[in-house]
Order: C-alpha cells, then sequence, then structure tokens
C-alpha cells in the first residue's frame, strides 16, 4: 500500500527515513509538532522492522530498590524519603538477597536483577559495591544491571574515587550493565529548575561513554512531559546520538512519561497516548545508531506500549515486580506482568515475542501463541 503522507512538511522527512539518510533537528521539530500520527507511526515501525525485523523483545527481570532514603532534592521526583520521615526504608544485604531468592522460586527464568534506589546520606562507598559483590556471588547465573549515572557519581565521591576506578571495582564485584535513569532532560535551562542539583548533562553523557569504553553496555533515557519543549527533546535525542557515535555502547533508549503525582512540578499532568505514541516514534526515527527503542509499560500502560509497538519500538521491557520509583508518583499500570501476558500483548501486535537477556542474546522465540 502506498504511504499516504497528509502533512507536507513530512514529504521530504520520509524521503530521508527511506533512504536511510540521518535526520536534523529541524526534521525533529517538524517531527514532534505534526499530527500526523499515521505517518509517524509508519515511518517508526519501517526503521524499527529494517533493524530488528517483526521482533518485539522481553524479559524476565526484578528491580530491587536498596532504599528510598535519598539527599537528592530532584522536583519531579515522588519517591525520595529523608531518614526518618514517614515510609522511609533501607535493606539490609540479606533483605535484598532474600527478595531474589523468593521471585526465582516463582520466576526460574530469571535473567536480570535492576538495582537503583537512593543515594543514602549513611551508606559507605564499600555498602554500595558489596551489594552488587554479594549478588552475584548468590545468583552468578543472573545479570547484574545496577546504578544510575547520578547513583555511581555519588559512590565514586563517596570513596574518593573517579568514576572509571568506581566502574572498575564495580564490574570486578558483578556488574554486568547500568541502566539509564537520571537523563532527565539535557537542556540545561531545563534542568536547572527541575532537578538543580543533579550531575549534568556532560557528565551523565561521560559516565556512561567511560562505562562503554570499559566494556560495559548501558541504556539511556528522557523524562518527557513536563516543562520541557519539543526542542529540547530533540537536543537530548541529538546528544544521545551523538554521544552513541563515539563509543556505540548504549544498547536501548527508553522514553521516560512523567508522572506528576506528588511530584514539586506545579501544573505538571499526567502525558496523553498521542504524545507518548508521537515521542516513542519521533525517538525511534532520530536515534538511527540506537539498536533498540523500548516501550516501558511501568509507564505507559500495557496498552500504549502494546500500540508503540507499531510505532517504532521493540521492547516491552519485563516482567519488572517492586518498581518503586514510578509508583511514588502515581503509576496507574501495576508492577508485575507475568511472561505469558507479554508474549500476548506482543503477538496481538502483530511482532514475534521474543525472550531476551539485558544484552539482547535471544533465549527463546515465541513464533505462536494461542490468542
Amino acid at each position: 500500500m502506498e504511504l499516504q503522507i497528509r502533512d507536507r512538511e513530512l514529504w521530504p522527512i520520509a524521503e530521508k527515513v527511506l533512504s536511510g539518510r540521518r535526520l536534523s533537528f529541524e526534521d525533529g521539530v517538524k517531527l514532534f509538532k505534526t499530527h500526523d500520527i499515521h505517518t509517524l507511526g509508519y515511518l517508526a515501525n519501517y526503521v524499527a522492522e529494517k533493524k530488528n525485523g517483526p521482533f518485539a523483545y522481553f524479559n524476565v527481570n526484578l528491580h530491587v530498590t536498596p532504599t528510598n532514603i535519598c539527599v537528592g532534592t530532584c522536583k519531579f521526583c515522588a519517591f525520595r524519603k529523608r531518614k526518618g520521615e514517614n515510609g522511609a526504608y533501607e535493606l539490609t544485604i540479606d533483605q535484598i538477597l532474600k527478595k531474589i531468592e523468593e521471585y526465582k522460586r516463582q520466576n526460574p527464568g530469571l535473567t536480570e536483577v535492576h538495582i537503583v534506589g537512593g543515594l543514602h546520606p549513611d551508606w559507605n562507598y564499600s555498602y554500595y559495591i558489596d551489594i552488587v559483590r554479594a549478588v552475584k556471588e548468590a545468583f552468578p547465573d543472573i545479570h547484574i544491571k545496577a546504578y544510575t549515572a547520578e547513583e555511581i557519581k555519588y559512590i565514586s565521591e563517596l570513596g574518593g574515587k573517579s568514576v572509571e576506578e568506581t566502574l572498575i571495582e564495580l564490574i570486578e564485584a558483578g556488574l554486568g550493565s547500568i541502566p539509564g535513569g537520571g537523563g532527565e532532560i539535557f537542556a540545561e535551562s531545563v534542568r536547572s529548575k527541575i532537578c538543580p542539583d543533579k550531575i549534568s548533562a556532560r557528565e551523565y553523557l561521560e559516565i556512561h561513554k567511560t562505562a562503554h569504553r570499559l566494556g560495559i553496555r548501558s541504556n539511556a533515557t528522557m523524562l518527557f512531559g513536563h516543562i520541557e519543549s519539543v526542542e529540547d527533546r530533540v537536543d537530548h535525542l541529538l546528544r544521545l546520538r551523538e554521544a552513541q557515535d563515539e563509543t556505540g555502547g548504549f544498547m536501548t533508549f527508553i522514553p521516560l512519561a512523567f508522572h506528576p503525582k506528588n511530584t514539586e512540578i506545579p501544573g505538571a499532568n499526567y502525558t496523553t497516548g498521542f504524545d507518548e505514541l508521537r515521542t516513542i516514534a519521533v525517538s525511534r526515527l532520530l536515534l538511527d545508531n540506537f539498536p533498540h527503542v523500548k516501550a516501558y509499560w511501568i509507564m505507559l500502560g500495557e496498552k500504549v506500549a502494546q500500540i508503540a509497538l507499531q510505532f517504532g519500538a521493540d521492547d516491552i521491557d519485563g516482567t519488572v515486580t517492586e518498581e518503586d520509583i514510578t509508583q511514588a508518583a502515581g503509576a496507574r499500570a501495576g508492577q508485575f506482568i507475568p511472561k505469558e501476558r507479554l508474549v500476548r500483548l506482543i503477538k496481538e501486535a502483530g511482532k514475534v515475542p521474543v525472550e531476551r537477556d539485558t544484552l539482547y542474546n535471544i533465549i527463546q522465540v515465541y513464533e505462536e501463541v494461542a490468542l
């Protein structure tokens, strides 16, 4: 069927996409401002299938949040607590291991533990390293994806070490990859308002590039739907693209839909389905050097995440469980989807479900599933 483009502004962009040419900043802005969602979806799906065929990936994973006690001051965060505040908690290493053991017993296909939490005021450098080491020693076959760039910088400062030295020790302890959290929006004019004490965009990118140079892969994120402009979004994506040109170490880009409940962003609201799909599609089109784009069902809800598989996403994340950070900000999607449900969602979206590990090695291809 011939592509019908309603928005004439998209004609030259479509020609670029279909001929494999890189899009510009101006192209990205036009894509974010169009209402021709059908053309966006078609082009993004074309790129996604050119990269990964009909496959849509998921994994059996577990999120462990060691503590919600944090010295941070991010205004968009509804998760953090001060020490002694009602609802504050901190897990011992034994408690972390017990959580993993219980989940693994119920989900024997567990391949990844995702460890992200607050910047605890009293934990020392060694404790953060010991968490990774203890998990790896207890579960040597499980991949550990741990600590955002913000956490890594904080840990390095606790130990009086460089980021590189810290990453080397984490790798020796068992770290397999690092998550993409903390990217937020790179534009300084926005970052200074929503997370003024957080590491800069330059530091975020440099920490990821340092990990890549040490042989550690990572993900990248963008928090959208708060006070940023579409130009800020395009700038963010192109800075990631430039970093990927340099190292090639990013596996997946994850657009994170802002959740406003219990945050300090005045006037902010939940993102819409239209904007979520548009953001995923534009991300796929601009990030031509990223292997994967994820529709994170925890933030999108399973229905929008499912549709996103036709709008450029080729990954729907995993079983997850105990994702506390988005829940604190009013997530509506729950915290767990069984593997069988993920397979069904992907199949109904017209894709081939593929169970993967963290590094996108294929575990099982689900060619058929009863609907």
